[in-house]
Formats: C-alpha cells, sequence, structure tokens
C-alpha cells in the first residue's frame, strides 16, 4: 500500500519584511539551503528574493580543515555574487561560499541554527545563531539570538550605524572644539600684548600692572568645560539617518572638516578679541558701532561669553557635515542641552558672581546682544564655508571622498528598485516573467502545435479527393 504525505513549512509572516528591510540598509541577502532546488526558488519567490538560485555542482568540494586557496573569491566570487542562493548544499559548500565572499572583501554575516552550519558561521565575519539552535552551532557564533525571527538583525544594523553617525559627529565636534580653545589661547599668548601697541593698556587704567599676554581666567576655562561636557554628552541622544551602505572612518575627511572648523571659531574670537581690547582707544570700531568703551574685565567676560557661544554653535554644525546645519533636524536631548548651556552662560556674563578676585565684569545688556550676534554671523559664515570645503574635498575625491557618496547613491537608487512600491512592482513584472516561461509559452507552443496537426491532417483528407476527381 502506498501514499504520499503533503506538509507545508513557510517561512516566518515577518521574514519578507525582515529581508527587504535588510536590502534598504545595503546587505545584499542570500539563500543557502540544503533542501532541493524547487523548494529553494519557491521559497525566494514569496520573499521576494529572486530565483536565480543554482545547485552545489557548480562548486567544488573543500576541506574546512585546510586553509582555503586565496584563488577561491577570483575563481567563484563574481558567480555567487551574482546569484540569490544556492540549494543541495553540504557544509563544506556554506563555508566555501563565505570564504570567497570574504576574500571578494564583503563583510559577511552569517545565520544558521544547525551542526552542518556551524564551519561557515565560524569563518563569517559575523556568525548568527539563530533561536534554538544546536550547541555546535551557538559556539561558533559570535551573536545567539534568544528570540524567534531575525528582524533583531537588521534593528541592530540601523542601532549600529545611528552610533556611528553620533560618534562621528562628537569627532568633528570635540576636534573643532579643542582647537579652538588651544589655538586660541596660544596665539594669544604668542602675539596679543595689552600694554603694548596697538591696545597702549595703561595701570592707571586697570587699577593694576597690565598683563604681558592676553589670557582668560581659570574660572572661566572651568564654567566652559563643565557646560560643554553636558552639550557633548547630549551628542548620544541626537537624531541621526543611518546611512544606506556600511559605515567606515573617513578620518582625513573627518579632521579636515574639524580644523576647519576650530580655525574659523579661532579667527573669529581674535578679531573679536582685537576689537575689545582697542575700544577703549579713539577711532576703534566699538566707538563707530556706538558700543562705548569696555574694561578691561568686560573684555574677560566678553570673550569668555564668545567662546562658550562658539563651541555650543558648533555642535550644529558639526553635526551635519556634508551640508548645511538646518538640512537635519537636531535630536531634542541636544538642543535642550545646548539652549540650557549658552542661557547659563549669557547669565552669567550678565551678572558675574565670582567677584573681583576673577578679573572678571558684568556685560551690560547691549554687549552681551552684541556678541550674541557676533557669534552668530560667523557661525553662517563658518557653516557656508564648511558646505564650500566639503564640496571642494568632494570634487577633488580627496580620501575617496567622493566614491564613497556615488556608491551611496546608486546603492539607494538600487534599493529603490527592490522595495517600496516600485520594488513591489518589479517583483509582479519578474514573478510574471516567470509565469509567462514556464506556463503560458508551453501553452502556447502546444496551441501551435495542435493547429498545425490539424492543419496537415485535413490536408491529407482533402487530397485524395482531389486525385480523384482529376482522374475522371
Amino acid at each position: 500500500m502506498y501514499g504520499f504525505l503533503t506538509f507545508l513549512d513557510p517561512p516566518r509572516p515577518d521574514t519578507k519584511v525582515t529581508i527587504e528591510r535588510a536590502i534598504e540598509h545595503g546587505c545584499d541577502v542570500k539563500m543557502i539551503t540544503g533542501d532541493h532546488a524547487a523548494i529553494a526558488k519557491e521559497t525566494c519567490r514569496v520573499l521576494g528574493m529572486g530565483t536565480n538560485i543554482l545547485k552545489a555542482d557548480v562548486l567544488p568540494m573543500v576541506d574546512t580543515k585546510e586553509q582555503l586557496p586565496k584563488t577561491i573569491g577570483d575563481d567563484y566570487g563574481e558567480m555567487i555574487e551574482n546569484v540569490n542562493g544556492f540549494a543541495q548544499v553540504f557544509p563544506e559548500h556554506k563555508f566555501l561560499i563565505v570564504e570567497a565572499l570574504r576574500q571578494r572583501g564583503w563583510s559577511c554575516g552569517m545565520t544558521g541554527d544547525g551542526v552542518n552550519d556551524a564551519p561557515a558561521l565560524k569563518r563569517a565575519d559575523i556568525g548568527i545563531a539563530v533561536q534554538g539552535a544546536t550547541d555546535a552551532a551557538r559556539a561558533a557564533s559570535d551573536i545567539i539570538l534568544t528570540a524567534p525571527g531575525l528582524s533583531v538583525i537588521v534593528d541592530a544594523i540601523v542601532i549600529s550605524r545611528s552610533i556611528f553617525q553620533r560618534m562621528k559627529n562628537y569627532v568633528v565636534y570635540r576636534v573643532a572644539c579643542t582647537i579652538q580653545l588651544l589655538a586660541f589661547f596660544f596665539l594669544t599668548i604668542l602675539s596679543v600684548h595689552p600694554k603694548e601697541a596697538p591696545y597702549n593698556w595703561t595701570e592707571e587704567q586697570l587699577g593694576e600692572p597690565v598683563p604681558n599676554y592676553f589670557v582668560l581666567p581659570v574660572i572661566s576655562l572651568v564654567i566652559i568645560t563643565i557646560l560643554n561636557d553636558g552639550t557633548i554628552i547630549s551628542i548620544a541622544y541626537d537624531y541621526v539617518e543611518p546611512s544606506p551602505i556600511p559605515e567606515r572612518w573617513n578620518l582625513p575627511i573627518v579632521f579636515s572638516v574639524a580644523t576647519w572648523l576650530g580655525l574659523v571659531a579661532v579667527m573669529s574670537s581674535v578679531m573679536l578679541l582685537h576689537m575689545g581690547l582697542n575700544s577703549h582707544n579713539k577711532g576703534s570700531t566699538f566707538e563707530e558701532w556706538g558700543m562705548g568703551e569696555m574694561t578691561y574685565g568686560q573684555v574677560y567676560t566678553m570673550m569668555y561669553l564668545k567662546v562658550s557661544l562658539s563651541d555650543f554653535l558648533t555642535v550644529f554644525s558639526a553635526r551635519v557635515a556634508n551640508g548645511f546645519a538646518t538640512d537635519r533636524k537636531p535630536g531634542t536631548a541636544l538642543l535642550s542641552a545646548a539652549v540650557f548651556a549658552t542661557i547659563i552662560s549669557t547669565i552669567l556674563s550678565l551678572n558675574w558672581p565670582f567677584g573681583p578676585a576673577t578679573k572678571m565684569e558684568s556685560l551690560t545688556t547691549g554687549q552681551a546682544v552684541f556678541t550674541w550676534a557676533y557669534c552668530i554671523a560667523w557661525f553662517l559664515i563658518q557653516d557656508l564655508s564648511k558646505v564650500g570645503l566639503y564640496k571642494l574635498l568632494l570634487n577633488f575625491d580627496v580620501a575617496g571622498l567622493r566614491t564613497e557618496l556615488e556608491l551611496k547613491e546608486k546603492r539607494a537608487l538600487e534599493m529603490k528598485g527592490q522595495t517600496g512600491v516600485e520594488g513591489r512592482v518589479n517583483q509582479l513584472e519578474e514573478a510574471l516573467k516567470e509565469v509567462k516561461v514556464e506556463r503560458i509559452e508551453p501553452l502556447e507552443r502546444e496551441v501551435r502545435a495542435l493547429r498545425e496537426s490539424t492543419v496537415d491532417n485535413g490536408s491529407a483528407r482533402l487530397m485524395p479527393s482531389g486525385s480523384s476527381s482529376s482522374m475522371i
């Protein structure tokens, strides 16, 4: 007695969406299975992965215990890249596929649950054992999932790229602020001498000996540092946009942008210091603008406020390295921290609470407003010049910047055709082509054959009758 038992083992309901999200973020997903090729094609069709599935006979058998040849990537890499997956494979084939992709320069992740997946999981850059995997698969993996499904992998990709963006923004901001502080103090100590021309400050004006060089009091540096640290912490909660392709550190670009932001801030600080120290002289800029004369203590406080505001404004320019500060909205935490820090700095400059021992004096409202306007104007110049610098680096493809950007745009266009509404239309068109090739075209050929057969048979029946008439 014979019988057939059929069963259905469909993918999880969230698998299709997970694969689409992975593709949107630059991951090329391939299926590698020991099942029959027909099962693999149908599963790929359901998941929208494409049905270009090859059997294992196109791959050589390898010994996973020995080192593979360095030519595996050259020999089989292009073929592996251009297909959607492999069926009827052995563990050695999975190991070879991972190794070939790694030799081609890909960062390769591998998911699996069985003993037969262990070699490939171990060889991959990131081996991921799914929920319910065997002990062998768990031991060979870097990550072990404790819940069903693979969506957490894509979540991890998005979160990690967001973290990378925030780290990059932090580095740009930290380097720019460090350059501003150190370069400003270095230049003022070397080149700004208050008792010499053109400033000519005297002991009568200060009520004490005139310093040989200009340097901010220590208390002002402490306050700047404390408030800056609060702003820096909030960068961890800033709003960022994950890259469509895997990220990498491009340190020449990072330090070029950061250095430029810092140098522009230094330039503006030195110019404001010059105007402040020269304010008591006849024909000074402050006199022409109706700002009046400033005391030496007010110059101290003005420079404290200026450096503080420049630091807090620089964070908004540093967080968007390849565009204007207004191109991407800031996170609530970052914006709140910056607003709080600037308000505190302004209040302190208007009502300096630490007494004459610090040699700093409170600013007038007009002086504080002027400092704010000056900082905002230079922030716009800083941001505009940063965009110009980035375009210059882009045009000359410094450190592969243009190549990387073109790759991102190309990947985004590719993903636009694989996901969303357009992706769904493309998938339906591909499915229609498959149905036409596998079902409609064979039926059309069969219909044509039947018609030709009918025509031939009809001719054969008519010919004897015609011949007989001719003979009569």
